[in-house]
């Protein structure tokens, strides 16, 4: 077994992952229909996407045709924290649970993709062998 295939196994046994394992975590919890501060913490995330990179970048190429380097590495400092706070507060805004929800799902899927679909009894094996 590969050394990703013995990580995965390993936190495979972890009980945040077995459980998201053994539980089929889905998306299905976000079909809810979401309230006011939901959506406006979904917008917020998106716009700090639409900001970030894309803005430093700009300004990096403006900053290097006015011959102002500064300008592009103090700017593009501000404009990435802008972005990360944006996106911070609109993680909050959005929930813990929409977050919850997809890292359970994510989990899940990683660790079936790289274990296969007998994850559950790799999971299982391994139980019993540190027992």
């Amino acid at each position: 077994m590969n050394i990703i295939k013995k990580s995965a196994v390993y936190f495979a046994c972890k009980p945040y992952c077995k459980a998201a394992i053994e539980d089929r975590a889905d998306l299905s919890a976000i079909r809810e229909k979401p309230t006011p501060s939901m959506i406006i913490g979904l917008i917020l995330v998106a716009f700090s996407y639409a900001i970030g990179m894309p803005t430093v970048l700009a300004l990096g190429v403006y900053a290097a045709s006015i011959r102002r380097p500064l300008l592009g590495v103090i700017g593009g400092a501000v404009i990435y924290a802008l972005s990360t706070i944006l996106f911070f507060i609109g993680i909050k805004m959005a929930g813990k649970k929409y977050f919850q929800v997809l890292c359970r799902w994510v989990v899940r899927v990683a660790l079936t993709k790289i274990l296969g679909d007998d994850v559950g009894e790799l999971i299982r094996a391994a139980s019993d062998k540190k027992m």
